[in-house]
């Protein structure tokens, strides 16, 4: 899966620089070669769908693990911490210079990415709080969910949907990057009702567990290209390895409140993510974006780094449920994510084809 995103990816940038001449030339050449090659594609498209449906169940198995095993599973809860800086590394790895020239070179779109991310998942936290009227550790779960920067999951939904996997990515990474400043901010600002919220303290963690481990990343992917090459297609298995335990680390200390709110617990995630991929939508067409900027876009509103906001939660609010919302939307926002992926994907072919 990582070498078909690295690929793609590749692609986006050699097109871009390619006069309307040569990519004419050139489509016509791939017409030719479309008919045996497209069985290949089928095969990698089913390898690279299989994986992603995997990755909700073991991440559901791990969190039926701290739901059940509390007691073992919650020995795992004080390194949460670290665990997810792991994740953030390999995320750094999968990280290029091209990533970020796409800034300079395509700014509108990674614009209304960026924009949506910080400004319709936040709203719509306080919207699901309100409209279910959730008990405040909660809430402040759901509101931590909604500032945090997009998940790296969204990068390989991107992918199954045909969906641009360069702006993915380049806005993953630059949401990301913002994270420090504006996910404390806003969590401040919009949780500050519920519970006390430490802004400064929060900022400092967040570059820890999230700037550092992806600024040490991309070092090492660019002083060891070859090596990191190879460990690619292992990434998104790893990650999603690590991303399971921490969903057990994190469910392990709230194993009660499960019992007692899971069902609310899970509609407030379900909403948030749904809404989150239909206003991300509406959002990008609004702006005039294409559709496969528009099908970008969505997924990267609706795909939260939910193993940042849970592990926070866990950090400054523990002995609460507010570290729940970010566990279950872990699980739920990667199976969400693969059907939409699927939608996607038959709209793009249509398109295609049209």
């Amino acid at each position: 899966m990582g070498k078909h995103i690295e690929k793609n990816k590749k692609a986006h940038f050699a097109q871009s620089d390619q006069h309307p001449a040569v990519k004419q030339h050139g489509a016509d050449a791939n017409a030719a070669e479309h008919h045996s090659a497209s069985a290949g594609r089928s095969r990698e498209d089913a390898n690279a769908l299989r994986a992603v449906m995997l990755f909700p169940a073991l991440i559901f198995c791990a969190g039926l693990w701290g739901f059940l095993f509390p007691a073992t599973a919650g020995q795992i809860t004080p390194y949460t911490s670290i665990l997810l800086g792991v994740i953030m590394f390999g995320m750094g790895l999968t990280l290029t210079i091209p990533d970020f020239t796409m800034v300079i070179t395509h700014p509108f779109p990674i614009l209304i990415g960026v924009v949506a991310q910080y400004l319709i998942m936040p709203s719509l936290a306080v919207f699901v709080v309100w409209i279910l009227r959730l008990p405040a550790d909660v809430a402040v779960g759901v509101i931590l969910v909604g500032c945090a920067p997009g998940g790296t999951a969204s990068n390989v939904v991107a992918y199954l949907a045909k969906a641009d996997v360069a702006l993915s990515v380049t806005m993953t990474s630059i949401s990301t990057l913002l994270a420090p400043l504006l996910t404390p901010l806003l969590t401040a600002w919009l949780a500050g009702t519920y519970m006390p919220v430490d802004a400064r303290s929060m900022a400092t963690s967040v570059a820890q567990m999230v700037l550092a481990p992806v600024i040490g990343g991309f070092v090492v992917r660019f002083l060891f290209p070859t090596l990191v090459d190879h460990l690619l297609p292992i990434l998104p298995w790893l990650s999603t390895i690590v991303i399971a335990i921490v969903v057990a680390g994190v469910v392990a200390p709230s194993h009660e409140a499960v019992r007692t709110a899971g069902a609310l617990v899970f509609a407030a995630v379900a909403l948030h993510n749904v809404l989150g991929f239909a206003i991300g939508y509406a959002f990008a067409k609004l702006c005039r974006a294409n559709n496969r900027a528009a099908h970008t876009v969505s997924i990267e509103v609706g795909m939260q780094n939910s193993g940042l906001a849970a592990t926070l939660a866990t950090q400054y609010f523990p002995g609460t449920a507010a570290a729940l919302p970010g566990g279950i939307f872990s699980i739920w926002h990667n199976l969400s994510g693969a059907l939409l992926a699927l939608l996607f994907r038959r709209l793009a072919q249509r398109e295609e084809t049209n």
